[in-house]
């Protein structure tokens, strides 16, 4: 050991004694700034959720994520700010139960597929039509859910997609759906049509697709089903929604870092709103169009 290092063992070694901080030289080092932030985060995950004081991405902001464009009804007039769609109203939601105002809430553009991709987040919560799954949980972490939804199928008036009653049905048309949805999935997974489904980075491509015959069908869920039929592709219509299993309802959640230490004082804030009933009175003001459609069997 050189004699600078030696010193300084004896010089440390003396002061943790003096304070009875520590009974070895470790115990008496420095923590790194990370190390100090990752401390402060602990404490919201034994219920210390201070109001507007927890350890997020900008202190006393709170950053959250979601895709451009950002569609209707989940958002209005692309603007997520604005607090008008579900989702919107949600986020505002969740942050003034977090103890942040509406001018402390910063939106953040995140691609749909980055948002439960691999990887550290920039955001302290990302809101976009999320399902939460087994597999995607293997990336990052999700709040409790806070809309249960249901997948459906739009077809053209005119198109032989138009006329399905059951899953079988659809076996022998051409689908198409977003890449990485849960819409894809039960095309893949329940369908399993005859030809391979079309696979759109957007939605927009995939309604374009619908209309001038790239396909018979897509799938997506439900209220952007209904949204679709009566806003934007009015010669199309909804031809059914699949069923989902009873014991365990597809939910869209909140997306959090993998190792987000905000995740249990988010999944408190969306159990207060559902239990306060604001979460059911959102869907109402928001999302009532979306009320029925057929069960494909």
């Amino acid at each position: 050991m050189h004699l600078a290092n030696r010193s300084l063992v004896t010089a440390v070694t003396a002061v943790c004694s003096a304070v009875a901080l520590c009974a070895a030289l470790t115990g008496c080092a420095p923590q790194s700034e990370e190390k100090t932030k990752a401390s402060g985060q602990a404490g919201t995950e034994t219920g210390a959720c201070a109001p507007g004081g927890l350890a997020t991405e900008v202190e006393g902001k709170l950053t959250v994520g979601t895709d451009k464009p950002a569609y209707a009804p989940w958002f209005s007039d692309d603007e997520p700010s604005n607090g008008k769609g579900f989702e919107s109203a949600v986020a505002y939601a969740v942050a003034k139960q977090l103890g942040y105002g509406r001018d402390a809430v910063v939106w953040q553009h995140t691609p749909f597929n980055s948002a439960f991709a691999p990887g550290a987040k920039k955001f302290d919560f990302d809101i976009n039509q999320v399902s939460i799954s087994e597999s995607r949980k293997k990336a990052v972490a999700f709040s409790s859910g806070y809309y249960d939804v249901r997948q459906a199928v739009v077809a053209l008036k005119s198109s032989k997609a138009a006329g399905a009653k059951s899953v079988a049905d659809l076996k022998k048309v051409k689908l198409g759906a977003q890449v990485g949805t849960t819409s894809l999935d039960f095309i893949n997974d329940l369908v399993k049509p005859d030809t391979k489904p079309a696979v759109y980075q957007r939605n927009d491509f995939a309604k374009s697709a619908l209309k001038t015959g790239q396909v018979d069908a897509i799938v997506v869920d439900l209220p952007t089903a209904f949204y679709i039929t009566g806003a934007e592709v009015p010669e199309a219509e909804v031809v059914g929604q699949f069923p989902n299993s009873a014991d365990k309802p597809e939910q869209f959640g909140l997306v959090l870092d993998k190792e987000s230490t905000l995740t249990s004082c988010v999944s408190g804030a969306v159990d207060a709103l559902r239990k306060d009933g604001t979460l059911a009175a959102l869907e109402k003001e928001w999302l009532s169009d979306a009320v029925d459609a057929p069960v494909l069997k």
